[in-house]
């Protein structure tokens, strides 16, 4: 069975994101983005011992919920941010949702990839056309990347999981879920950076604050877990996961964010994620 852990400390994130910004990003978006289907299977229920309804962003534009924060980052930029245009750094799903909402504007995008990012990921991120910028593949690089280019084209940053905006968007999954099949026992979601993590127990914990949130992450990637347990983020691991999506350090208002919700984060083998 994977390791369970609860925040012991609720703290306030630095940058408040509620239920208005969730809802104002669902107007935002909704000219833009998909609505996805939830779907449910009998087969999977009777395995669990449960009722499950699973929120398919595999069927969002772009092919990720990574869309919804994108797009409401890019939409809430004034006409002045905007002629600039956006940068973001991503190995994958953000730079391509960053690329298609940018195009949904009519902006520039600019995307600093790691050496060795999977060239169909290149690909997509290309095809909504989007500048690519090369790094070399650490963290420190892409950020020192993205920066640079902020600087010579005035483009605005839009950070994959930091960025308030993109958390708000991203909690919209959550807010449709809800909405959908009223209220769940419990919620789980994939963690990374935690920009969805903190999106989706913003909105379920405003609407149903008893729910129990879960966040699964990579016992190869598992920043967030270990951040829990010394109760400070820890910035220093490496990660050793095929889950490339999932290998991010957890941001600070991400971490505010999972502690204030008591999100309770479990560690997931790769194994058993195959």
């Amino acid at each position: 069975m994977s390791a369970l852990n609860t925040a012991t400390v609720s703290t306030e994130p630095a940058v408040a994101i509620d239920i208005a910004a969730i809802r104002a990003a669902a107007l935002r978006l909704a000219p833009y983005a998909y609505r996805t289907p939830v779907l449910r299977t009998r087969g999977i229920d009777a395995l669990a011992q449960a009722q499950l309804a699973f929120k398919c962003e595999n069927f969002q534009r772009a092919g990720a919920f990574k869309f919804r924060g994108a797009c409401n980052a890019v939409w809430s930029l004034s006409d002045t941010q905007a002629t600039h245009g956006v940068v973001t750094h991503s190995s994958g799903n953000h730079g391509a949702a960053l690329a298609l909402a940018a195009r949904t504007r009519g902006i520039a995008a600019h995307v600093v990839v790691p050496e060795g990012t999977v060239k169909p990921k290149l690909a997509a991120i290309a095809s909504y056309g989007a500048t690519l910028h090369y790094c070399a593949p650490t963290l420190a690089a892409r950020e020192a990347g993205a920066e640079q280019v902020r600087r010579e084209t005035g483009a605005t940053l839009v950070h994959p999981f930091t960025d308030p905006a993109v958390i708000a968007g991203q909690g919209t999954a959550a807010l449709e879920l809800i909405e959908d099949v009223g209220a769940l026992d419990a919620l789980i979601t994939p963690i990374g950076g935690g920009g969805l993590i903190g999106g989706t127990a913003t909105a379920a914990h405003a609407l149903h604050p008893a729910m129990d949130i879960f966040a699964a992450e990579p016992e190869g990637a598992a920043e967030a877990y270990e951040s829990l347990q010394r109760g400070t983020r820890v910035t220093t691991l490496i990660p050793h996961t095929i889950c490339d999506g999932l290998r991010g350090i957890i941001g600070e208002i991400n971490f505010d964010l999972v502690r204030a919700h008591r999100v309770r984060v479990l560690k997931v083998s790769d194994a058993e994620t195959i």
